[in-house]
This record gives C-alpha cells, structure tokens and sequence, in this order.
C-alpha cells in the first residue's frame, strides 16, 4: 500500500481533548492528564511528542488507539473509507476495525499468547479476518522477512517470545506493527531497548513508511533518532494550576 503524501490529509485531529484519571485509592481525586489538547497530524508526517515524564504523553497514543477513553473533546481517526471516526464515540467493533485497517500501536511492552510462536505472531495481522485473502504460508513468509530484517535469530521463530529480551521483544513488536501497512502509525518509544545496529534499521523502517505518506505519532527519547525521522515536534507543557 502506497499512501500520497501531497495532499497532506488529516489521518488523525485531536480537538479540545482532556483526560482526567480517577485515583480511587485516594478519595476518588480527580488528576488531570491533558486539557483542551489540540493536534492535527497528516500524512506524512512524524511528529514527536516532547517533554518530561507525566505530561501525557503516552496518554496521548493509548487515547488514539482505544485503551483509555478520554473525558471531553474529540479524537479523528481516518479510516481507510476516508471518513474521520471520532474514538470518543466509537463502538468497540468500530475500534477493533479501525485498529485492524487503519492504525498500528507499537508500545513499550509486548502482549502474547502463551506458547504462540514469535512467527505466528508477527504474521497474525496478515490474517485478522481473511484480510487480502492471505494464506497462512505467505504470512509466515513475510513475518520471515520482517524477523530477518529486524536480525531475530531463525532460532527463535518458533519459541514463544515471553521469554525473549527486552530488545528481542521490542523487535517482535515492531515486526508485528510494520508487517501491515496501515495509514497511522503510533510509536512509543520504539527503540529504547535496542542496540544501534538495530535502531538504525528502525529509524530507516520509519523513514520509508513516511515516503508511502504513513502518518506517524511517536514518543522518542533519543534525539539522535528524532533527528532522523521527526518532521516536527509538539512539546508537552506542564497544566496550570490554580
């Protein structure tokens, strides 16, 4: 899939978004994570969100992709249709296909199954759904070359992944989340558990998906790496209090 990226389209707008959390061990106190946060975030384009720990910002991509629901304000997601679909309001079966279609998550932990193999799982996208009429056999021949790309040991692809690394891990997940182009692309520190020889083949897998006009939303601490992929950052403030 080859995405334009001339149009400069909108893949994603966050309007007047606030999360507040409910610390329930604690009275009920309300904390407020974000306030009235604004972003648009188009083809194309990377941007960074920058600024010490707690300013919201994993907040941000786990509101993007469904795992928290905000308190107010409005969260677009282009779908592959292209009609902006707003999380805030959506159905659970309307998430899970914009997640399938439309966005990838790439978080700092990896989520498995028990005793599902590292292969299986990086080819599993590939067939959610019969999509694209993928047979199981060139799944696994294309998660092949997304594990030897990102250098995992041929050794390795039929263990369960628990059991792996830290950067073994980060790899499976990255595999997993770039094996299937989708328009958006949310990252979370994708290599701060990585080597540089890897790092450097992730900061070109980042590099190439812009040039298909994938829009991408990241966390990078490195800014050596932000250098080489951000178009632009959006720094995270601390909020006012009264």
């Amino acid at each position: 899939m080859t995405l334009q990226s001339t149009d400069a389209m909108p893949m994603l707008q966050m309007k007047n978004l606030s999360k507040q959390f409910l610390l329930h061990l604690q009275n009920s106190t309300a904390l407020t994570v974000l306030h009235n946060f604004n972003l648009t975030l188009s083809q194309g384009e990377c941007v960074r969100l920058s600024g010490p720990s707690g300013m919201g910002k994993s907040t941000i991509l786990k509101l993007a992709y469904g795992n928290y629901r905000a308190s107010s304000g409005e969260i677009l997601v282009r779908n592959t249709e292209g009609q902006l679909i707003d999380m805030t309001q959506a159905s659970a079966r309307s998430v899970l296909h914009l997640r399938s279609h439309s966005m990838a998550y790439v978080s700092q932990f990896l989520r498995v199954i028990p005793r599902v193999a590292a292969i299986d799982i990086v080819a599993e996208p590939l067939l959610e759904n019969g999509l694209d009429l993928v047979s199981r056999e060139q799944a696994r021949e294309e998660a092949a070359h997304w594990l030897s790309r990102l250098r995992i040991p041929e050794s390795l692809w039929q263990l369960p992944p628990a059991t792996f690394s830290g950067g073994e891990q980060q790899r499976i997940n990255l595999a997993r989340s770039f094996i299937k182009p989708r328009p958006l692309l949310l990252l979370d520190e994708p290599t701060a558990s990585l080597d540089p020889v890897n790092t450097q083949t992730v900061i070109e897998m980042i590099v190439q998906a812009r040039s298909k006009g994938i829009a991408i939303i990241g966390i990078f601490h490195d800014d050596s790496v932000a250098q080489e992929v951000v178009s632009r950052t959006v720094s995270m403030l601390p909020l006012e209090t009264s």
